[in-house]
């Protein structure tokens, strides 16, 4: 796994094996961040369930002006400093540690994020319980954009009903990129 463009361009990201992570492919980021690339520059970007932070570090490398981290595990997110600081990023960057739905509600009330990110363990209905979430949240800035990475046979029927506008909807082999927008003004 390495860093596809930018600044950070080629240098090679360390991951863990054995563990429950699931990697984006470089193929895989290549086309999300083809689809993204007018949106990164200046940005701020939210990854949840980080994993390595390949998509976070990513967006630093192609000029996100800030990243924010959110893992739950602790070697992972060791792993993710490790990356950020190999790649000379780590002074944009902060990592949240613990559950996202706790760290969701401390970022409440701070910048909002142009581009956030999530790419949850599958089949476990918690891209669901996060985009309930964001909603009616602050998180999202007026025109951000939300992706979602998920099983290609997940069921999204539910979005129009929190709000949601399907921007672009890419399915992969294994995996499927799902981009959105609130339709709501926050109030």
């Amino acid at each position: 796994m390495r860093v596809i463009a930018g600044s950070a361009r080629s240098m090679p990201l360390r991951t863990v094996k054995g563990m429950d992570v699931r990697p984006t492919t470089d193929r895989t980021k290549e086309t999300l961040f083809n689809i993204l690339q007018t949106y990164i520059p200046g940005c701020r970007f939210l990854d949840l369930y980080a994993g390595t932070g390949s998509i976070g570090i990513e967006a630093l490398s192609r000029g996100a002006s800030y990243a924010c981290f959110v893992e739950k595990d602790r070697k992972i997110q060791k792993l993710i400093e490790e990356n950020l600081t190999f790649t000379r990023l780590i002074d944009r960057a902060s990592i949240m540690k613990g559950d996202v739905a706790l760290n969701l509600m401390q970022l409440e009330g701070g910048e909002p994020f142009d581009i956030i990110f999530m790419d949850p363990p599958f089949r476990h209905g918690l891209e669901k319980d996060v985009l309930t979430y964001l909603s009616d949240s602050t998180l999202p800035a007026e025109d951000g954009l939300i992706v979602v990475e998920a099983d290609p046979r997940t069921d999204f029927s539910y979005l129009e009903s929190l709000g949601y506008e399907v921007i672009k909807h890419k399915i992969y082999s294994m995996s499927s990129h799902l981009f959105l927008r609130r339709r709501a003004v926050r109030k």
